[in-house]
């Protein structure tokens, strides 16, 4: 085992009516090469969909919160990940956290779904919806995602995703963004544009995934996102501190 990765833990998330399947191979990535890694299951997920619409944003976080604060009394540093509304758990964190750096995967911060300015009027005639699940483009896989959204829960996520916006400022750490090339769930470019005007960090990777949709830890791309993300939280543990690795201006790469 690595001596420099033994002692970094990462607190790796999920998203948004998910379950633990879509990030399972990252994680068991990063275990394989010495990171300590928690996956916690967020609150309403991997159930059935009306329990998820009894859940607020804040239990999602504090799961995550949670899973990030045993790896803090047991590692020497954490780092924070996530997919899709993961990333935003992640992001959030590190506005609140001293995590050492954070790599997002698709990560959703805007809801590009025009309705979403009436889910609070909707979540009291409206149940649920279709969901968007499963947007992989390699055949056979299956993030195990709900087929119906609540739009209670709808509504919680577009709370968490202003209220992690309005944080960002205060995220430093260094940031990797993994951003697919075609993403139906995280349509547009204004969640990473939110990124790039308001994260208080000024190391920002980002990294394009030609061959992958959405869920891209799954994926085609799904071995460069395991590798690439393994190689920058070396680099930041193998670092004196987060900020010895510099300032730099936002840069982009290419699996």
């Amino acid at each position: 085992m690595n001596s420099v990765t033994a002692t970094v833990g990462v607190a790796l998330s999920h998203g948004f009516t998910g379950s633990l399947a879509s990030v399972t191979p990252w994680a068991d990535a990063l275990r394989s090469e010495g990171f300590r890694v928690a996956t916690p299951l967020l609150p309403g997920h991997g159930t059935n969909w009306a329990d998820l619409a009894k859940r607020s944003w804040r239990e999602w976080y504090d799961a995550y919160e949670s899973a990030y604060l045993e790896l803090a009394a047991e590692c020497h540093i954490v780092v924070a990940a996530g997919l899709s509304m993961g990333g935003a758990l992640a992001l959030r964190l590190a506005a609140l956290h001293p995590v050492a750096a954070v790599a997002v995967v698709n990560p959703a911060l805007v809801v590009d779904d025009p309705l979403s300015s009436m889910t609070g009027v909707m979540r009291y005639a409206v149940r649920a919806v279709p969901a968007i699940g499963n947007d992989i483009k390699r055949p056979g896989q299956d993030e195990q995602a709900y087929d119906r959204v609540p739009v209670t829960a709808a509504h919680q996520l577009k709370l968490l995703f202003r209220d992690t916006v309005s944080l960002l400022p205060r995220a430093t750490a260094p940031l990797q963004v993994f951003r697919s090339a075609v993403d139906h769930v995280v349509k547009s470019e204004r969640s990473v544009g939110a990124i790039t005007r308001y994260y208080g960090g000024s190391d920002i990777r980002f990294v394009r995934l030609p061959d992958s949709y959405h869920v891209a830890t799954l994926d085609n791309d799904a071995g460069a996102i395991f590798a690439r993300s393994a190689e920058f939280f070396r680099e930041i543990a193998t670092a004196s501190s987060p900020a010895s690795v510099g300032d730099t201006e936002p840069t982009e790469e290419h699996a």
